[in-house]
């Protein structure tokens, strides 16, 4: 049988198991995914060490993600590229690794708006840590022009303009409502709004009303930030698309399927996320 696992500390929080072990029974694979809890001083052993281990692979959550890409044998473009790896595979006996957070959004955003068309619009992101720069190399993949980072420390967005080139661009305070006029997609890259964290204090009023305003964070649902967005009239998505979206390619490289999202999986997943929000 084989097997696959998620590793992060602490690990409990995560939703992959339900996620790949759903997939697994729809597509009658025998085969079986679960947790690892592995400490910070053991994933780079651990990693180094799969293929000689009961797994084919595993998913890497945080705080490893940065440390799982110097622990594999071989880190492709987007990882490299990221420095950081979400999805570790075998390849002819090789430890490989990959980073499939920002294909992950943006299937999600086309599979909620597929006639939203990314080419040439300004984006904004709020945060700039490893979230954020998956999702601004995919959108620059994607086609789109220039994104603005707000973002506490300056140091952060000069390391991504570093990275990614003269698209990147600062935002303060005083060009906010002259960038938030003329965006097209708005995204929370952050943990702010997450259950137990503080929310996102943002005013958005002067947001184009045609842009997308999107969130990655997926507990709760939709967050005070999307229902603030919601409420004013613009699209919006929410977190859970991503979450999603992301693991397709990881059970496709362990176990030879590429499996499909679908609403009742949504709703499986939603339906997990409401029972932990009433607890």
């Amino acid at each position: 049988m084989k097997k696959a696992c998620v590793i992060g500390w602490p690990i409990g929080h995560s939703r992959s198991p339900l996620i790949h072990n759903y997939w697994l029974k729809k597509y009658g694979i025998d085969a079986v995914y679960e947790k690892k809890a592995i400490e910070p001083e053991n994933v780079a052993q651990f990693i180094a060490n799969l293929a000689s281990s009961e797994f084919v692979g595993c998913n890497v959550t945080i705080p490893h993600k940065e440390p799982a890409f110097r622990a594999v044998a071989k880190a492709d473009e987007i990882a490299r590229r990221l420095g950081a790896v979400n999805t570790v595979y075998l390849k002819d006996g090789v430890v490989c690794g990959t980073n499939t957070d920002g294909e992950g959004f943006i299937a999600s955003l086309c599979h909620s708006y597929p006639a939203f068309s990314l080419r040439n619009k300004a984006a904004i992101i709020i945060g700039a840590g490893g979230a954020a720069k998956a999702i601004i190399g995919a959108l620059f993949d994607e086609g789109v022009d220039k994104i603005g980072i707000i973002n506490r420390t300056r140091e952060r967005i000069h390391d991504l303009q570093v990275q990614f080139g003269p698209g990147i661009y600062e935002i303060s305070k005083t060009n906010t409502n002259d960038a938030l006029k003329s965006c097209g997609l708005l995204v929370n890259t952050t943990s702010q709004g997450m259950e137990g964290q503080s929310s996102l204090d943002m005013e958005i009023q002067s947001l184009n009303p045609d842009a997308l305003v999107a969130d990655i964070v997926y507990t709760p649902l939709e967050t005070a930030f999307l229902a603030k967005a919601r409420q004013q009239g613009n699209p919006v998505l929410g977190g859970l698309g991503m979450l999603l979206h992301q693991a397709v390619r990881g059970f496709e490289l362990w176990f030879g399927v590429k499996p499909e999202v679908t609403a009742e999986l949504y709703e499986l997943i939603a339906a997990d996320v409401q029972k932990a929000h009433k607890q």
